[in-house]
C-alpha cells in the first residue's frame, strides 16, 4: 500500500501523487472500501479516486534514481517486438504500455524507431498508428525519467542518447 505524499504511476493516467487514503461517502459504496485519492503531475484541481485493492487498472510506485540508470544501460539489450502482423502489433503495443512498465515503454520505442528507419529507407513515412504509439510511450517514460533526473521531459531522448553514448565510448577505450 502506498502512502500519503508517494508518487506513482496510475495507468495511462501516468505520474501521480498520493494526496490521501480514504473512504468513500457515497450510497452504493462500501463504507469500509479504501481509497486513493490522486492527483495527477503537473495538474492543481484534478483528482482521481480508486479502491487501494484496484486490480483493473496498474499502479507502481515510480522508480528510483538507480532503476533509472540501470534501465538506460538496460535500452542496447532490450529486444524490439518483431510481428509482422498490423493488427497484432498494435494490441501488442497496448499490451506494452497498459503494463505501466518502463522497460516495455522503451520496447515498443524501439521497435517503433526501427519501423520508422526501415520505411524511410523506403520512401515511406511513419504509420500513424506507429506515431501514435510513439508518442504516448515517450510521453509516459519520459515524464517519469524526466521527474527524477530533475530533466526537462523533451530533454530526455537527447540524455538517453548521451549516456549511452558515453557508455559505449568507455567500453571501447
Amino acid at each position: 500500500m502506498f502512502k500519503t505524499g508517494d508518487y506513482v504511476i496510475y495507468g495511462q493516467n501516468g505520474i501521480c501523487q498520493v494526496m490521501d487514503i480514504t473512504t468513500m461517502n457515497m450510497d452504493g459504496v462500501p463504507k469500509d472500501r479504501l481509497y486513493y485519492v490522486l492527483r495527477p503531475d503537473g495538474q492543481t484541481e484534478g483528482k482521481i479516486f480508486t479502491p487501494v485493492d484496484n486490480s483493473k487498472l496498474v499502479i507502481r510506485r515510480i522508480m528510483t534514481r538507480d532503476e533509472v540508470q540501470e534501465l538506460i544501460r538496460m535500452i542496447p539489450e532490450i529486444e524490439v517486438l518483431d510481428i509482422a502482423d498490423d493488427r497484432m502489433r498494435e494490441e501488442k503495443y497496448k499490451e506494452c504500455l497498459r503494463s505501466c512498465e518502463s522497460r516495455e515503454m522503451v520496447r515498443v520505442i524501439k521497435t517503433i524507431h526501427k519501423r520508422k528507419k526501415a520505411r524511410m529507407e523506403q520512401g515511406k513515412k511513419i504509420t500513424a498508428t506507429d506515431e501514435r504509439y510513439l508518442k504516448q510511450a515517450e510521453d509516459n517514460l519520459h515524464a517519469e525519467l524526466g521527474m527524477l533526473l530533475g530533466i526537462p521531459k523533451n530533454e530526455i531522448g537527447a540524455y538517453i542518447s548521451r549516456q549511452l553514448s558515453e557508455r559505449q565510448t568507455s567500453e571501447l577505450g
